[in-house]
């Protein structure tokens, strides 16, 4: 695996970044763009903007977790990957940035040892033999949790939920309150996802209108063809608040979470045979939210909030 040294991280400064395979960085332009469009869009001056949401807290505040001695640690490596903005992906300058990045670098502030960590960006497919090959400590990309791979991996507490949502048309869904008011209308789901079978159980007297994709869904919802869409909360926030929109349409209040449908949330996931390591960035997980620093970053990405 090639490896070139980036410029060090201006929050963290002993905090180097890697990036390895840099061909598979020209698959990220498309999505790099993309994401600055969209948060161009999003901070645009005079563009009307719902208040953000608070990141849902989801540590106890009076919960402890003991800090392990970390003494004997060489160096904490994360690896993440540049194609799931805004949580990781390459910035304007070239740089490794996103939600994961800093969060990376306050657990090394938190745990006091900035001096031995590092961030690596490889593709998505060799993040977890990467992590099993040791050529990591530890991965902060959105993999989902699943019962297969806790039997090989350890994770961290989640630290983040991302919850479905409903967008509605508003001249064609009218006034709309909540979902009961969408009773009789179609509400558009993409089909085949997790968010069709959530839609289905969480509300079975609303009709579901299937879409091939994405696209065609977002499409309909903004031609009016379907009164409301139900997706993942945080593509759906963006999209609202840009151009593509072209000012059709608003988030319904009410945010819906389901470990079923939606998984855990996001963790931090390193080997099994590391606990200490796994306690340590609990540890400073629950400090960031007990300080409000985790909130903070959140609010630098999501700054419309998707709650």
């Amino acid at each position: 695996m090639v490896e070139r040294q980036l410029p060090k991280l201006d929050v963290v400064g002993s905090i180097p970044i890697t990036r390895s395979n840099s061909s598979f960085h020209r698959g990220a332009i498309a999505l790099r763009i993309l994401w600055i469009f969209v948060l161009s869009a999003v901070l645009a001056p005079g563009l009307a903007l719902a208040q953000p949401k608070e990141l849902p807290r989801l540590f106890d505040a009076r919960e402890r977790i003991a800090k392990p001695d970390l003494s004997g640690l060489a160096r904490l490596r994360f690896l993440t990957t540049v194609d799931f903005p805004p949580f990781n992906f390459i910035d304007q300058s070239g740089k490794l940035s996103g939600f994961h990045v800093d969060l990376a670098r306050e657990i090394c502030r938190e745990l006091e040892i900035e001096a031995k960590c590092q961030i690596q960006a490889v593709t998505y497919p060799e993040l977890m033999p990467a992590l099993e090959q040791g050529q990591g400590e530890a991965i902060a990309a959105g993999i989902a949790v699943t019962s297969e791979l806790r039997q090989r991996f350890a994770f961290s507490r989640a630290f983040m939920q991302l919850p479905a949502r409903f967008v509605v048309n508003t001249k064609a869904a009218g006034a709309i309150a909540g979902p009961a008011d969408l009773a009789g209308k179609p509400v558009g789901v993409v089909s085949g996802t997790t968010h069709e079978a959530m839609l289905k159980a969480f509300f079975p007297k609303l009709e579901a209108k299937g879409f091939p994709d994405r696209d065609a869904l977002l499409s309909a919802l903004r031609g009016g063809t379907v009164a409301a869409a139900f997706s993942d909360g945080m593509q759906l926030s963006f999209w609202v608040s840009g151009n593509l929109a072209g000012g059709c349409c608003a988030m319904l209040e009410g945010s819906y979470f389901s470990q079923r449908f939606l998984g855990e949330g996001l963790t931090i996931m390193n080997r099994k045979a590391e606990p200490a390591l796994t306690q340590a960035i609990d540890h400073a997980l629950l400090a960031l939210s007990r300080s409000g620093r985790l909130e903070e970053i959140y609010l630098r990405y999501f700054p419309d909030g998707i709650y």
